[in-house]
């Protein structure tokens, strides 16, 4: 089964808490000084907010799966629409251990295809960076938005 994942940067992480979890009917599945994540089964989605961004608003959007198998095939799509990707591999980010790569599309939003391996104590930990790698506080990329033609993504003149 693949989730949907929204992750949203917050000012105040308490006041959203209660919104959101008067929204949705229900209290988060994890809460940390700086984060909370719900995962919903009515609908279906896996969805954070935390307080690391740059400023308010959507960071990066997502789908979660279950199983390596769909992970490969997910990726596999993507590459044969020939969109670039970021692949980090296994990674750690939001509390999380995860296999990732990411992909964005034309209008510049980041979208993050994961599988979640194991829960962390911490936000991350950090390891070398991969190659070209450019990240935010959660691992969306930032910069240049992959998947869009170099001559596409430059200024018009």
């Amino acid at each position: 089964m693949k989730r949907f994942h929204v992750h949203m940067h917050v000012d105040d992480l308490a006041k959203n808490i209660a919104f959101y979890s008067a929204m949705f009917g229900q209290e988060p599945a994890r809460t940390e000084g700086d984060y909370a994540k719900w995962m919903l089964q009515d609908p279906p989605v896996n969805f954070a907010i935390s307080t690391r961004g740059d400023k308010p608003g959507v960071d990066h959007l997502g789908i979660q799966v279950e199983s390596a198998d769909e992970l490969a095939a997910m990726k596999a799509n993507a590459t044969k629409a020939d969109m670039a990707l970021m692949d980090e591999g296994e990674t750690t980010c939001c509390y999380a251990r995860s296999d990732k790569y990411w992909v964005t599309d034309p209008q510049g939003v980041a979208w993050e295809q994961f599988q979640t391996l194991d829960s962390i104590p911490v936000f991350s930990q950090k390891a070398a960076p991969a190659p070209n790698a450019e990240a935010s506080a959660c691992c969306a990329p930032k910069g240049k938005p992959l998947g869009i033609p170099v001559k596409a993504a430059s200024s018009c003149c």
